[in-house]
């Protein structure tokens, strides 16, 4: 019944930072597939499956009863964070393929769910920044990150666990914060093939943005100049790459 569960690399790649015998959430699990994933591959493992549409609730609901694991995975009902309800032995949550911005919100709204977790593992589809900024400022440390590509797409996955949940490292500097936020502080110090493709199409899309902005009837001098330093540290980040190889 295991090899029958077909799940993505990228999903793959997200249930290997869950330890073994997890208690997470999945939220907006759609089908349920990575908690049903996970529990068949670790006997002691228990997941909630959040979703917000009844659609995808009765399609997860039917997937946890077709690999007979009701008993270990709960499929709930509810906005975001919500279906954790009053749950303190959820200790680890998955919020993956969704754009960086709506994961943000989740977690910003659902943050009084959190006090028990003590990891979040998140893979945004775009706007990775933002997920990093919300998990800086509420005290949770990156401690992993990955790049990958799959069907021509790059995500990345973050790693953070709880300030206080072990002696964690702080892995962003101050002088560079803004910098580590873009592009990823462990990233940024296992720069692979894949990063340095994501960032060669980043440059040139971000270039292209501020010769259309430049052209403008009103031009956004502030936001020209922000968008230039960014170019500028991908610029760096790139030629530092190219003189190592």
């Amino acid at each position: 019944m295991i090899n029958t569960l077909k799940l993505s690399e990228r999903l793959k790649k997200v249930s290997s930072f869950l330890p073994e015998g997890a208690h997470f959430a999945d939220i907006g699990s759609d089908h349920a597939y990575l908690p049903c994933y996970v529990c068949l591959r670790d006997q002691k493992a228990k997941a909630v499956a959040g979703e917000v549409n009844i659609g995808p609730f009765n399609s997860a609901k039917s997937t946890v009863e077709a690999y007979q694991l009701s008993n270990r995975i709960d499929v709930r009902l509810g906005n975001g964070l919500e279906v954790l309800g009053d749950d303190t032995d959820i200790k680890q949550v998955v919020i993956a393929g969704m754009g960086g911005s709506l994961i943000k919100t989740i977690l910003d709204e659902g943050k009084s769910k959190l006090s028990s977790v003590q990891r979040i593992i998140a893979q945004p589809n775009v706007d990775e920044r933002n997920v990093r900024r919300w998990l800086l400022k509420e005290g949770f440390i990156v401690i992993d990150e990955t790049i990958m590509e799959e069907n021509g797409h790059r995500y990345e996955i973050i790693v953070a666990d709880k300030k206080g949940t072990d002696e964690l490292i702080d892995p962003y500097t101050k002088k560079q914060l803004e910098r580590q936020l873009l592009f990823g502080p462990i990233l940024l110090k296992n720069k692979t093939g894949i990063f340095h493709e994501k960032w060669q199409s980043e440059y040139k899309k971000l270039s292209r943005i501020i010769s259309q902005m430049k052209e403008a009837s009103n031009v956004d001098n502030e936001k020209i100049e922000r968008f230039e330093k960014e170019l500028l540290w991908i610029k760096e980040e790139l030629q530092d790459e190219e003189q190592r190889n």
